[in-house]
Order: structure tokens, then C-alpha cells, then sequence
């Protein structure tokens, strides 16, 4: 089977080392994937800011995305940014990925401590970022919210469920994908 090529895209400011943290970590979880970095990053584009809001809509980032497909040769794009991301009927996202689609979006802002009022963690941001990356590539992939907390698939409602839930796939999450592909 040939492997699926990931596209991890920095939009915006993004740490070269939480992008780089994905890329490698990615085919631990996902051995049918191989991910490489974007060497340049695109903007956010216009009209994803909601004034009213002070949050950027995840799906017009999302449009933005697929326009990508033209210049690289990959299957998916895993777009990586560091702003408050929101979908109509919710407060906030961590992120967003077009089910069975090519597309997903993570945003590390609301992974970051420092939101929290703590003191940055570079590594937990890492791993926070890795479980959220997986999570949305797991939808691109046909994976549902699984209601298993310690499954990557889970849906993470606050951080805490974040930081509860391990970077890997439960066995019958495992199982779909096996299926899947």
C-alpha cells in the first residue's frame, strides 16, 4: 500500500518545533502516513475574523485550505495556526476537518498554557498539539467521536478532556481504520 502524504501547513506564526513535533510523531500513530512541513506559511485569510465574536470562523480557514491542493502534491493538508478558532453553534474549537475529506485544521492557541493563565509548557503543548492533529486526520479518515475518554477520538470539550485522553487510537477505532483502508 502506498503511503498517504500529509501536508502539515503553518498558517501564521506557528513554533517551528510544535509543527516539527507533529510531522514526526503522526506515522508513530498512523504508520500508512507520511508527513512533511510546508517550508512557507500562508495567511489567515480575510473574512475568517468574526469582530463581534474575537474569533476566526475554523471552516472559512478550512475553504482556504483546499485551494492548497493546486500547488502541492499531497492527499491531505493538516493546517496548523495559533488563533481562537470557533464553528457557529459552539464557543470555541480546537479544531475542524472535513469528514472523509482532505482537510483539517488544528489551532494550538487554546493548547497553550498560557491561556489558562499558566505558565508556558512546551512539551504538554506538544503532545496537546499531537492529540488534536490526530484527532482531526482521524476525520479526514472517516473516524466519528468516539466515546471512549482515553481514545484520540474522543471529543474534547475542554482542555481537560484534551489532557485526559492518550494520542492513540482505541482498538475499536483501530478496527474502523483497518476497515477504511
Amino acid at each position: 500500500m502506498e503511503k498517504l502524504r500529509l501536508l502539515v501547513q503553518p498558517i501564521g506564526e506557528v513554533p517551528s518545533e510544535v509543527l516539527e513535533h507533529i510531522a514526526r510523531e503522526i506515522p508513530t500513530y498512523l504508520s500508512f502516513v507520511d508527513a512533511e512541513i510546508s517550508r512557507k506559511s500562508v495567511g489567515i485569510p480575510k473574512g475568517a475574523f468574526n469582530q463581534y465574536r474575537g474569533q476566526y470562523l475554523s471552516t472559512h480557514i478550512l475553504n482556504m485550505l483546499k485551494k492548497l491542493f493546486e500547488e502541492f502534491d499531497v492527499d491531505k493538508i493538516l493546517g496548523v495556526c495559533d488563533v481562537d478558532l470557533y464553528v457557529p453553534r459552539l464557543n470555541f474549537v480546537f479544531g475542524e476537518a472535513e469528514m472523509r475529506g482532505r482537510v483539517a485544521l488544528i489551532s494550538i492557541r487554546r493548547l497553550r498554557q498560557e491561556f489558562y493563565g499558566f505558565p508556558p509548557d512546551d512539551s504538554l503543548l506538544k503532545l496537546r498539539a499531537l492529540k488534536e492533529a490526530l484527532h482531526e486526520i482521524g476525520h479526514t479518515l472517516g473516524l466519528e467521536h468516539c466515546f471512549n475518554p482515553g481514545c484520540v477520538m474522543y471529543f474534547s470539550n475542554t482542555i481537560h478532556d484534551t489532557d485526559a485522553k492518550g494520542p492513540g487510537f482505541c482498538d475499536e477505532c483501530l478496527a474502523k481504520l483497518a476497515k477504511m483502508l
